[in-house]
């Protein structure tokens, strides 16, 4: 079923203007995080790749500063943007951001904790981004700005999430009939999951800031905390990063999904049942574990995938039947008429092959035997930053420039923004593939020098070298979005913003439903297949790993 509705930047530019300066803020706030953030990855990874040195203790700062920013600050911004424009967009012009100066407060907290982190990660021990107390030592109160700009980045995060609820809420209420839109409970499931991540790193952080500031003794076990934390953190961007999929497929090709709003709806509801149960794996490195939780947490962790997994399916399958249902023949031939040179189009069809490439690899990691091998290598960063950056930034980047045009009036260089992702995408297949090959052969995570000096094997160096030149094309590719869109914001350029979102893809009521679409599925096929093709290919290469990650996790 196919539907011409009111665009997404038409609806947000009729905001109030308090309202749109709020969500200019955030995006100029998720916009800085992530071009200082990765700024400081490319140049840990030039260090590691031996382009040039920088004394230790700085270049875990960098490491630190890196994570920190890109981790929670950018994809907390980043959510906390899509999430209060798609609500204010399901609210309407009339209605606008409900609860907007809880928004207001929440965003000045959330950039409260950004600057306090800043100046803990500046002044104090590079904590990395888990900011471990036992690493903290004496210097205890420059790691308490830390922990309070954690705390004070939950609270505000709380705070916008109540925002986003109240004002989907609203939108249903005005609603006739009274009914969840899809992209409303969406954005409520969302909201809410978000407000849970930030009850985490108050459970994380808060007895660390206590000791900090002498205000109790040093938490006895932090890893469980930050565990708890860390897979929210991980995994709930997923979500996001599925919604804005379903949101803006629809917005630039007209198609709805042909199963119907009531499937969709209870696909988003299954993050709720899927994800908080899948944490046990991430505890595999604790010594106390029993086996049996062991077993447990491998076996839990395979359904983590099935809501985005659904979530693909429903959005592929439900473009391709409506082609098909236009006359379109062949397999892969109703491709072609989407609007791949939008650049949010571009940057959604490379979040789509990352999450492929980055979900088979998590397979590995997710099997206790594998997990214990590997989980202090380099095989995690590597894999990791498919789903990191390749999937969730590249889609937050593609909502941001969805929704510039209702801050600016138009998108700059939208030709240049259509090519990043697949710069990015090729920086990361370097990156990533280069990162697996060093951690099978058992290259550590968080060590600056690869070399060794000259005790490593050889191979690491060179595979480090990779990854600098896979990180140069990466960071390239995400600070050309950064500065692009920031330009826009501070000098827009005034052109017609289209009121309503074409249907492209139109076709009668129906016909789409009766169609064929293998596309969908055969690409599921062919993930579970690359998922066991790679732990065959770990399993038969663990015999060369000359070391053995005895701590840490990820």
């Amino acid at each position: 079923m196919t539907t011409t509705r009111q665009s997404l930047a038409a609806l947000l530019r009729d905001l109030p203007a308090a309202h749109r300066a709020l969500l200019t803020t955030l995006v100029v706030s998720a916009l800085v995080t992530l071009g200082y953030g990765v700024l400081f990855g490319a140049l840990t990874a030039f260090v590691r790749a031996g382009f040039f040195e920088l004394h230790p203790e700085t270049g875990y700062r960098f490491m630190t500063l890196h994570g920190v920013t890109i981790f929670f600050y950018w994809l907390y911004f980043g959510q906390a943007t899509m999430l209060l424009a798609l609500a204010a967009a399901e609210g309407g012009a009339i209605r606008g951001i409900k609860l907007a100066p809880a928004a207001w407060l929440g965003t000045l907290l959330m950039l409260l904790g950004f600057t306090a982190n800043q100046i803990g990660a500046w002044t104090g021990p590079p904590l990395l981004y888990d900011a471990s107390p036992e690493v903290a030592g004496e210097e205890r109160v420059a790691a308490g700005m830390s922990y309070v700009g954690y705390l004070l980045l939950a609270a505000g995060l709380f705070l916008v999430a109540a925002s986003a609820i109240a004002t989907a809420l609203a939108a249903k209420a005005a609603a006739n009939p009274r009914v969840w839109s899809t992209i409303g409970f969406g954005v409520v499931t969302w909201a809410g999951l978000l407000m849970v991540s930030s009850v985490a790193a108050v459970n994380a952080f808060l007895p660390s800031a206590l000791w900090a500031y002498g205000l109790a003794d040093m938490p006895t076990d932090p890893s469980t905390g930050w565990h708890l934390l860390f897979h929210n953190l991980h995994y709930l961007p997923l979500m996001g990063t599925v919604l804005i999929w379903y949101a803006l497929i629809r917005e630039m090709t007209g198609v709805k999904s042909i199963f119907g709003s009531r499937f969709s709806k209870i696909v988003f509801a299954s993050y709720l049942i899927f994800v908080p149960p899948t944490s046990l794996y991430h505890m595999f490195l604790e010594p106390g574990l029993a086996p049996l939780v062991r077993v447990l947490g491998s076996l839990l962790s395979l359904f983590i995938s099935v809501p985005t997994v659904a979530v693909f399916l429903v959005i592929v399958v439900s473009l391709e039947a409506s082609m098909r249902a236009r006359g379109s023949r062949g397999l892969f031939a109703w491709m072609r008429a989407l609007p791949w040179r939008t650049p949010e189009m571009a940057a959604i069809g490379a979040a789509v092959v990352n999450l492929g490439l980055g979900g088979s690899l998590a397979f590995v990691l997710i099997q206790e035997r594998l997990a214990t091998l590997l989980s202090d290598t380099f095989f995690v960063p590597a894999y990791f930053h498919f789903l990191t950056v390749g999937t969730v930034s590249l889609t937050l980047l593609a909502g941001l420039m969805r929704i510039t045009p209702a801050l600016t009036g138009a998108l700059r260089a939208p030709r240049l923004l259509a090519l990043m992702p697949v710069v990015v995408t090729v920086g990361l297949v370097l990156f990533g593939f280069a990162g697996i090959f060093a951690g099978i052969s058992g290259m550590p995570r968080r060590v600056l020098d690869a070399s060794y000096d000259g005790a490593a094997p050889a191979n690491w160096l060179m595979l480090s070298q990779i990854v600098g030149v896979g990180a140069i094309l990466m960071a390239a590719g995400l600070l050309i979005h950064v500065a692009i869109l920031l330009a826009g914001i501070a000098l827009p350029v005034r052109r017609t913003v289209p009121s309503r979102s074409p249907a492209v893809l139109a076709t009668p009521d129906g016909a789409a439903f009766r169609q064929a679409a293998w596309t969908g599925p055969l690409s599921v096929v062919l993930l579970v297949a690359a998922m066991y093709a790679i732990t065959i290919v770990a399993f038969s290469l663990m015999q060369a790993l000359p070391v053995v990650a005895s701590a840490g996790g990820h």
